[in-house]
Protein backbone atom coordinates (compact mmCIF):
# COMPACT_ATOMS: atom_id res chain seq x y z
CA UNK A 1 0.00 0.00 0.00
CA UNK A 2 2.85 2.36 0.89
CA UNK A 3 4.45 1.76 -2.53
CA UNK A 4 1.18 2.61 -4.28
CA UNK A 5 0.85 5.82 -2.27
CA UNK A 6 4.44 6.79 -3.05
CA UNK A 7 3.86 6.11 -6.75
CA UNK A 8 0.77 8.33 -6.81
CA UNK A 9 2.59 11.10 -4.97
CA UNK A 10 5.56 10.88 -7.34
CA UNK A 11 3.26 11.11 -10.37
CA UNK A 12 1.56 14.18 -8.89
CA UNK A 13 4.90 15.86 -8.18
CA UNK A 14 6.12 15.22 -11.72
CA UNK A 15 2.88 16.60 -13.17
CA UNK A 16 3.11 19.77 -11.10
CA UNK A 17 6.77 20.13 -11.99
CA UNK A 18 5.99 19.88 -15.69
CA UNK A 19 3.25 22.50 -15.42
CA UNK A 20 5.58 24.85 -13.59
CA UNK A 21 8.72 24.23 -15.60
CA UNK A 22 7.75 22.85 -18.98
CA UNK A 23 4.89 25.22 -19.71
CA UNK A 24 2.48 24.84 -22.62
CA UNK A 25 3.52 24.88 -26.23
CA UNK A 26 2.10 28.40 -26.49
CA UNK A 27 0.08 29.99 -29.26
CA UNK A 28 1.34 29.66 -32.81
CA UNK A 29 0.42 31.29 -36.10
CA UNK A 30 0.27 34.74 -37.65
CA UNK A 31 -1.19 38.09 -36.62
CA UNK A 32 -1.50 40.64 -39.43
CA UNK A 33 -2.43 44.22 -38.50
CA UNK A 34 -2.92 47.06 -40.98
CA UNK A 35 -3.87 50.72 -40.76
CA UNK A 36 -3.25 53.93 -38.86
CA UNK A 37 0.27 55.38 -39.03
CA UNK A 38 -0.50 57.31 -35.83
CA UNK A 39 -0.78 54.01 -33.96
CA UNK A 40 2.70 52.88 -35.02
CA UNK A 41 4.35 53.59 -31.68
CA UNK A 42 1.76 51.88 -29.49
CA UNK A 43 1.13 48.92 -31.81
CA UNK A 44 4.86 48.48 -32.35
CA UNK A 45 5.45 48.33 -28.59
CA UNK A 46 2.55 45.96 -27.99
CA UNK A 47 3.56 43.77 -30.92
CA UNK A 48 7.13 43.52 -29.69
CA UNK A 49 6.11 42.60 -26.14
CA UNK A 50 3.53 40.09 -27.40
CA UNK A 51 6.09 38.48 -29.71
CA UNK A 52 8.56 38.07 -26.86
CA UNK A 53 5.92 36.14 -24.93
CA UNK A 54 4.85 34.18 -28.00
CA UNK A 55 7.95 33.47 -30.10
CA UNK A 56 6.04 31.09 -32.38
CA UNK A 57 3.72 33.88 -33.58
CA UNK A 58 4.63 35.98 -36.61
CA UNK A 59 3.31 39.47 -35.83
CA UNK A 60 3.20 42.10 -38.61
CA UNK A 61 2.09 45.73 -38.78
CA UNK A 62 1.49 47.51 -42.08
CA UNK A 63 1.26 51.33 -41.67
CA UNK A 64 -1.06 52.26 -44.52
CA UNK A 65 -3.53 54.69 -42.92
CA UNK A 66 -6.85 54.19 -41.15
CA UNK A 67 -9.04 53.97 -44.25
CA UNK A 68 -6.82 51.37 -45.87
CA UNK A 69 -6.64 49.32 -42.69
CA UNK A 70 -10.42 49.31 -42.33
CA UNK A 71 -10.77 48.17 -45.94
CA UNK A 72 -8.17 45.44 -45.35
CA UNK A 73 -10.27 43.93 -42.54
CA UNK A 74 -13.38 44.06 -44.69
CA UNK A 75 -11.54 42.37 -47.58
CA UNK A 76 -10.02 39.75 -45.31
CA UNK A 77 -6.41 40.67 -46.08
CA UNK A 78 -5.53 41.30 -42.41
CA UNK A 79 -6.72 40.05 -39.04
CA UNK A 80 -7.04 43.35 -37.23
CA UNK A 81 -7.48 46.83 -38.66
CA UNK A 82 -6.08 49.86 -36.89
CA UNK A 83 -7.98 53.14 -37.00
CA UNK A 84 -7.32 56.47 -35.33
CA UNK A 85 -10.99 57.38 -35.58
CA UNK A 86 -14.31 55.76 -34.79
CA UNK A 87 -15.94 53.67 -37.48
CA UNK A 88 -18.51 55.44 -39.62
CA UNK A 89 -22.09 54.17 -39.79
CA UNK A 90 -21.59 52.87 -43.32
CA UNK A 91 -18.54 50.89 -42.20
CA UNK A 92 -20.47 49.38 -39.30
CA UNK A 93 -23.30 48.50 -41.70
CA UNK A 94 -20.79 46.35 -43.61
CA UNK A 95 -20.34 44.17 -40.56
CA UNK A 96 -17.30 45.80 -38.99
CA UNK A 97 -16.95 46.52 -35.29
CA UNK A 98 -14.53 48.58 -33.22
CA UNK A 99 -12.92 48.18 -29.83
CA UNK A 100 -11.32 51.27 -28.33
CA UNK A 101 -7.74 50.50 -27.29
CA UNK A 102 -6.59 53.95 -26.16
CA UNK A 103 -7.22 57.68 -26.32
CA UNK A 104 -4.81 59.97 -28.13
CA UNK A 105 -4.47 63.71 -28.44
CA UNK A 106 -4.01 65.30 -31.86
CA UNK A 107 -1.26 67.83 -31.28
CA UNK A 108 -1.16 71.04 -33.32
CA UNK A 109 2.52 71.51 -34.04
CA UNK A 110 4.72 74.43 -35.11
CA UNK A 111 8.46 74.95 -35.50
CA UNK A 112 10.66 75.28 -32.42
CA UNK A 113 11.43 78.95 -33.22
CA UNK A 114 7.79 79.94 -33.64
CA UNK A 115 6.81 82.43 -30.92
CA UNK A 116 3.12 81.45 -31.06
CA UNK A 117 2.59 78.89 -28.30
CA UNK A 118 -1.19 78.94 -27.79
CA UNK A 119 -4.13 78.96 -30.19
CA UNK A 120 -7.89 78.75 -29.75
CA UNK A 121 -9.95 76.23 -31.67
CA UNK A 122 -11.42 79.12 -33.66
CA UNK A 123 -7.96 80.39 -34.60
CA UNK A 124 -6.89 76.90 -35.68
CA UNK A 125 -10.03 76.64 -37.80
CA UNK A 126 -9.36 80.06 -39.33
CA UNK A 127 -5.78 79.05 -40.19
CA UNK A 128 -6.87 75.85 -41.89
CA UNK A 129 -9.69 77.47 -43.84
CA UNK A 130 -7.50 80.36 -45.05
CA UNK A 131 -9.02 83.16 -43.00
CA UNK A 132 -5.76 83.72 -41.12
CA UNK A 133 -2.73 83.56 -43.39
CA UNK A 134 0.13 85.27 -41.53
CA UNK A 135 1.66 84.54 -38.13
CA UNK A 136 1.67 88.28 -37.37
CA UNK A 137 -2.14 88.12 -37.14
CA UNK A 138 -1.64 85.87 -34.12
CA UNK A 139 1.04 87.92 -32.41
CA UNK A 140 3.91 86.08 -34.05
CA UNK A 141 6.61 87.08 -36.48
CA UNK A 142 5.72 88.26 -39.96
CA UNK A 143 5.54 85.21 -42.19
CA UNK A 144 3.01 83.45 -44.41
CA UNK A 145 1.57 80.41 -42.65
CA UNK A 146 2.36 77.16 -44.46
CA UNK A 147 -0.58 74.87 -43.73
CA UNK A 148 0.20 71.15 -43.60
CA UNK A 149 -2.41 68.39 -43.42
CA UNK A 150 -2.89 64.69 -43.95
CA UNK A 151 -4.26 62.87 -46.98
CA UNK A 152 -7.91 61.94 -47.52
CA UNK A 153 -8.70 58.71 -45.64
CA UNK A 154 -6.38 59.54 -42.75
CA UNK A 155 -7.94 58.97 -39.34
CA UNK A 156 -5.93 61.86 -37.95
CA UNK A 157 -7.30 64.19 -40.61
CA UNK A 158 -10.85 62.98 -40.02
CA UNK A 159 -10.55 63.55 -36.28
CA UNK A 160 -8.86 66.93 -36.63
CA UNK A 161 -11.35 68.29 -39.16
CA UNK A 162 -14.37 67.00 -37.22
CA UNK A 163 -13.26 68.69 -33.99
CA UNK A 164 -12.13 71.96 -35.61
CA UNK A 165 -15.20 71.99 -37.89
CA UNK A 166 -13.07 72.33 -41.03
CA UNK A 167 -14.26 69.26 -42.91
CA UNK A 168 -14.09 69.80 -46.68
CA UNK A 169 -13.00 73.40 -46.08
CA UNK A 170 -9.25 73.14 -45.47
CA UNK A 171 -6.86 75.11 -47.65
CA UNK A 172 -3.64 73.09 -47.50
CA UNK A 173 -0.20 73.82 -48.90
CA UNK A 174 0.70 70.13 -48.60
CA UNK A 175 -1.15 66.86 -47.95
CA UNK A 176 1.18 64.24 -46.50
CA UNK A 177 0.69 60.51 -46.10
CA UNK A 178 2.15 59.81 -42.67
CA UNK A 179 2.55 61.24 -39.19
CA UNK A 180 6.33 61.21 -39.55
CA UNK A 181 6.20 63.22 -42.76
CA UNK A 182 4.10 65.93 -41.10
CA UNK A 183 6.49 66.25 -38.17
CA UNK A 184 9.56 66.35 -40.43
CA UNK A 185 8.00 68.98 -42.71
CA UNK A 186 6.99 71.26 -39.84
CA UNK A 187 10.44 70.86 -38.31
CA UNK A 188 12.08 72.02 -41.55
CA UNK A 189 9.89 75.10 -42.11
CA UNK A 190 9.66 77.79 -39.43
CA UNK A 191 6.37 79.09 -40.85
CA UNK A 192 4.63 75.70 -41.06
CA UNK A 193 1.79 74.37 -38.95
CA UNK A 194 0.57 70.79 -38.88
CA UNK A 195 -1.16 68.21 -36.72
CA UNK A 196 -0.01 64.80 -35.54
CA UNK A 197 -0.63 62.15 -32.93
CA UNK A 198 0.67 63.37 -29.58
CA UNK A 199 2.23 59.95 -29.04
CA UNK A 200 4.49 60.57 -32.05
CA UNK A 201 5.48 64.18 -31.40
CA UNK A 202 9.09 64.67 -30.35
CA UNK A 203 11.15 67.64 -29.19
CA UNK A 204 12.02 68.74 -32.74
CA UNK A 205 8.70 70.62 -32.92
CA UNK A 206 6.42 72.44 -30.48
CA UNK A 207 2.93 71.23 -29.62
CA UNK A 208 0.94 74.41 -28.94
CA UNK A 209 -1.66 74.74 -26.21
CA UNK A 210 -5.26 74.85 -27.36
CA UNK A 211 -7.37 77.35 -25.46
CA UNK A 212 -4.70 77.47 -22.78
CA UNK A 213 -4.58 73.70 -22.28
CA UNK A 214 -1.42 71.83 -23.23
CA UNK A 215 -1.81 68.35 -24.73
CA UNK A 216 -0.78 65.63 -22.29
CA UNK A 217 -1.94 62.23 -21.08
CA UNK A 218 -3.54 63.94 -18.08
CA UNK A 219 -5.50 66.53 -20.09
CA UNK A 220 -6.62 63.87 -22.54
CA UNK A 221 -7.90 61.63 -19.76
CA UNK A 222 -9.79 64.43 -17.99
CA UNK A 223 -11.18 65.73 -21.31
CA UNK A 224 -9.81 69.27 -20.94
CA UNK A 225 -7.67 69.04 -24.09
CA UNK A 226 -10.10 69.64 -26.93
CA UNK A 227 -8.50 67.83 -29.87
CA UNK A 228 -8.46 64.13 -29.06
CA UNK A 229 -9.65 60.90 -30.67
CA UNK A 230 -9.71 57.14 -30.07
CA UNK A 231 -7.30 54.48 -31.26
CA UNK A 232 -9.41 51.46 -32.21
CA UNK A 233 -8.96 47.85 -33.22
CA UNK A 234 -11.27 46.92 -36.09
CA UNK A 235 -12.57 43.39 -36.66
CA UNK A 236 -15.45 41.68 -38.47
CA UNK A 237 -18.47 41.34 -36.20
CA UNK A 238 -19.39 37.73 -35.47
CA UNK A 239 -16.27 36.33 -37.14
CA UNK A 240 -14.03 34.31 -34.85
CA UNK A 241 -10.43 35.44 -34.87
CA UNK A 242 -7.63 32.93 -35.19
CA UNK A 243 -6.18 31.76 -31.88
CA UNK A 244 -3.06 33.89 -32.44
CA UNK A 245 -5.02 37.04 -33.37
CA UNK A 246 -7.36 36.59 -30.40
CA UNK A 247 -4.35 36.12 -28.13
CA UNK A 248 -2.96 39.46 -29.34
CA UNK A 249 -6.28 41.25 -28.71
CA UNK A 250 -6.48 39.71 -25.23
CA UNK A 251 -2.92 40.82 -24.55
CA UNK A 252 -3.70 44.40 -25.64
CA UNK A 253 -6.38 44.64 -22.95
CA UNK A 254 -4.45 42.85 -20.21
CA UNK A 255 -3.07 44.53 -17.10
CA UNK A 256 0.43 43.79 -18.42
CA UNK A 257 -0.23 45.90 -21.52
CA UNK A 258 -1.39 49.04 -19.70
CA UNK A 259 2.08 50.36 -18.81
CA UNK A 260 3.23 49.62 -22.37
CA UNK A 261 0.35 51.67 -23.78
CA UNK A 262 1.01 54.43 -21.27
CA UNK A 263 4.72 54.53 -22.11
CA UNK A 264 3.80 54.88 -25.79
CA UNK A 265 2.25 58.24 -24.93
CA UNK A 266 -1.45 57.39 -25.10
CA UNK A 267 -4.07 56.67 -22.45
CA UNK A 268 -5.35 53.09 -22.03
CA UNK A 269 -9.10 53.02 -22.61
CA UNK A 270 -9.78 50.27 -20.05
Amino acid sequence: MKKKILAVLLTAVLAVGCLAGCGSAGVKGNVATDGSTSMEKVIGALGEAFSEKNPDVNFTYNPTGSGTGIAAVENGTCDIGLSSRNLKDEEKSKGLEETVLALDGIAVIVGKDNTVKDLTLEQISDIYTGKITNWSELGGKDGEIVVIGREAGSGTRDGFESITKTKDACVLRQELTSTGDVIATVKSNENAIGYASLASVDDTVTAVSVGGVAPSKETILDGSYAIQRPFVLVTVAGKKLSDSAQAFVDYCFSEEAKPIIDKAGVVPAK
